[in-house]
């Protein structure tokens, strides 16, 4: 009789085996990747980088370890988060507007939020920031887009870090808000303006696809890494299902996502960066989350471990 292998036999590299599975060699802190990952860059490469709250990690690092981290209007509380005032950008449709705002037109019909107790001007697009006037605070936009505009010119690397899949759009026109936060929603503003959804895979998809044309558009040289963000969702707006849940979803939509247009586009990379916090992390029997009131964030030592892996995946 003829007798069949339960397990047919493979040829696989040590990265494409499940680490300390059979006699796959596990190292602690040596996250398996293939060596070649099509992109090698420098300390003198212009990087450039925006997204949620993960992105601000990916930038303090850059430039404590004196990489040449693109840095546009220095004086700004908001430009922490990134490589220009963008603040944090949690989602692709916010992404989206940065992008068509800096070369093409982005004409919402809400511009401004004006406080109805205060009279604060609030920017809707951008979290939280805050003017005296309209005519300040179109002053400072109009700064702003020039210094976005010169951040993204002069990206050789742009590093676009996802966050969640939950948006707040403007009924009126689709534009959407980056949080119903601030001064504006406090005072009782946006309460019927707004309406809360959860974004699905192909209008992610789509808004990535709209940032990628406007890049080959006007910096048809910068290569694009894209990683999603091992920050959890702090609390979900949905009524449907828990915040674990829901942060489950919007990881994982995102990381379809992400995958889809990495494999459209050959100057597109992905990097791991919510794989190792979470699945490499937990292989080690050790957490990624920081402790106390803010534990959805990761901690210390896992920024640092992404990063040191971060830099043996494109450092030259």
């Amino acid at each position: 009789m003829a007798t069949s292998e339960m397990h047919p036999v493979h040829q696989f590299e040590s990265w494409q085996v499940w680490p300390g599975s059979y006699d796959n060699k596990f190292v602690p802190g040596q996250y398996p990747h293939n060596r070649d990952q099509g992109l090698v860059m420098d300390r003198f490469t212009p990087i450039a980088s925006m997204g949620s709250c993960f992105a601000r990690e990916i930038r303090k690092v850059l430039i404590r370890e004196g990489y040449s981290y693109i840095r546009e209007e220095t004086d700004h509380p908001a430009s922490v988060h990134a490589s220009a005032a963008w603040e944090r950008t949690y989602n692709t449709f916010s992404m989206r507007q940065i992008f068509e705002y800096t070369f093409g037109s982005f004409t919402p019909n809400t511009r401004w939020w004006i406080s109805p107790k205060t009279g604060q001007v609030q920017d809707p697009y951008r979290r939280i920031i805050l003017y005296g006037s309209v005519e300040a605070a179109e002053k400072d936009f109009e700064h702003h887009v020039e210094c976005s505009k010169r951040a993204l010119l002069k990206s050789k690397v742009l590093i676009l870090t996802l966050g969640l899949t939950e948006i707040w759009e403007d009924k009126s026109d689709k534009s959407v808000i980056c949080l119903p936060s601030g001064p504006y929603f406090n005072e009782g503003g946006g309460r019927d303006e707004y309406e809360f959804r959860v974004s699905r895979y192909q209008e992610n998809l789509d808004n990535l696809e709209t940032i990628y044309g406007l890049m080959k558009q006007y910096n048809p040289e910068c290569r694009i890494i894209m990683t999603v963000s091992p920050v959890h969702l702090w609390a979900t707006f949905r009524k449907d299902m828990d915040v674990i849940s829901a942060n489950c979803n919007s990881k994982s939509t995102l990381r379809a996502v992400v995958d889809e247009f990495v494999c459209r586009h050959k100057d597109v990379f992905y990097f791991p960066s919510y794989e190792i916090a979470t699945s490499f992390n937990m292989l080690m029997n050790q957490s990624c989350f920081e402790y106390g009131k803010e534990n959805f964030h990761i901690n210390r030592a896992t920024v640092e471990m992404i990063m040191k892996h971060f830099f043996e995946f494109y450092s030259g």
